[in-house]
């Protein structure tokens, strides 16, 4: 939610670099809390799916309620169509039929995907351009060997293709969420020069000797950017759990037994 460790991973400071790599990395290697950041960097990238079986599909048709995300005013109801959505975008997961553990890790997905809905929803913002729907559509179609195979998922799980205008409606809705995201949770870390130096010297150099033995260790200056980057991503990662476990406290979330 395509051979790098999560350290790698955590280097990115756009999300859909970190998905990348996090689908081809060595997921035994994670720790508990790392997992936690590779669902999370999926709900940054594949921000949303399409709502309830009607918006999807246009038309009325017979579909599972699996739960519903309520804050006392808005609620946003999941359908094992939701379901089939978020896993028709990993490429490596099968939709015909889902497993039950992959429909179990959709749905915790989901529903944090639906708790930042309702956040975004408090914030109201200028609505995604084409231009912008188009580049992240094609950052979508970067993750699949083709576009005809990512256009055969979407017809699993009811589009007719990348141009159908329920699918581009839907890449909007998640731009406009990215957006409250990128703003709610990045625009305001501050990063310090004592945060770099201590992170340079109790982190990267101790991984960086382990990782090259014999290598000569960069410079600080040389290697303050990645490190920047390294803090960051660490604080946004932090900020959105903080988030997350502090909206479960007001938000209800009913799960329906029978998946």
């Amino acid at each position: 939610m395509q051979e790098v460790t999560l350290l790698i991973i955590v280097l990115q400071a756009k999300a859909s670099n970190i998905v990348a790599h996090i689908i081809n990395s060595d997921l035994a290697m994670m720790t508990i809390r790392n997992v936690r950041k590779a669902l999370l960097c999926f709900i940054l990238v594949f921000l949303i799916g399409p709502g309830t079986t009607e918006e999807a599909l246009g038309q009325v048709v017979v579909d599972r309620t699996m739960a519903v995300v309520a804050d006392g005013v808005r609620s946003e109801l999941i359908t094992l169509s939701d379901l089939k959505w978020q896993l028709a975008l990993q490429s490596r997961k099968v939709i015909e039929p889902p497993s039950n553990a992959d429909l179990d890790e959709a749905l915790r997905l989901v529903i944090d995907q639906r708790i930042f809905a309702l956040e975004a929803e408090r914030l109201p913002r200028n609505a995604p351009t084409p231009a912008e729907v188009q580049e992240e559509l094609a950052k979508i179609l970067s993750f699949f060997p083709s576009t005809a195979e990512f256009e055969r998922r979407l017809r699993l799980v009811g589009f007719t293709s990348i141009r159908d205008e329920n699918f581009e409606r839907l890449i909007s809705k998640r731009l406009a969420i990215e957006k409250y995201i990128q703003f709610r949770f990045r625009s305001f870390i501050v990063v310090t020069r004592d945060e770099e130096e201590l992170y340079f010297n109790t982190i990267f150099i101790p991984e960086f000797r382990r990782q090259n033995p014999g290598s000569v260790v960069p410079s600080f200056e040389a290697s303050r950017e990645l490190i920047n980057q390294r803090i960051t991503e660490e604080k946004v990662f932090g900020n959105i759990e903080s988030f997350l476990d502090q909206a479960k406290l007001r938000i209800d979330v009913t799960i329906f037994n029978g998946n």
